[in-house]
């Protein structure tokens, strides 16, 4: 994992893993060509929506804040077809 850019604790690699995103799977993302799909605040923080596709050719949906500079993975998901994308 990348900690220089993102910021991981036991919480959100935990809550991604129960989404079944590993957090180098959703940094892959990230670090990859994401589209932007939307941008809102929760609870007085700033959060950004993309899905992006990983070096493994599978895609995922990321929402993440920004901490102190770096990049907070808020949530991620593999979206399934047919399905709704809301985030």
């Amino acid at each position: 994992m990348n900690d220089e850019l993102f910021e991981w604790d036991d919480a959100n690699i935990l809550h991604l893993a129960e989404h079944g995103v590993a957090p180098e799977e959703a940094e892959d993302v990230m670090l990859g060509e994401p589209l932007e799909l939307g941008f809102e605040v929760v609870d007085g923080e700033a959060r950004w929506s993309f899905v992006g596709e990983t070096s493994e050719k599978t895609n995922s949906a990321v929402v993440i804040t920004v901490r102190a500079g770096r990049m907070r993975l808020v949530t991620a998901f593999k979206p399934s077809r047919g399905a709704g994308c809301s985030i």
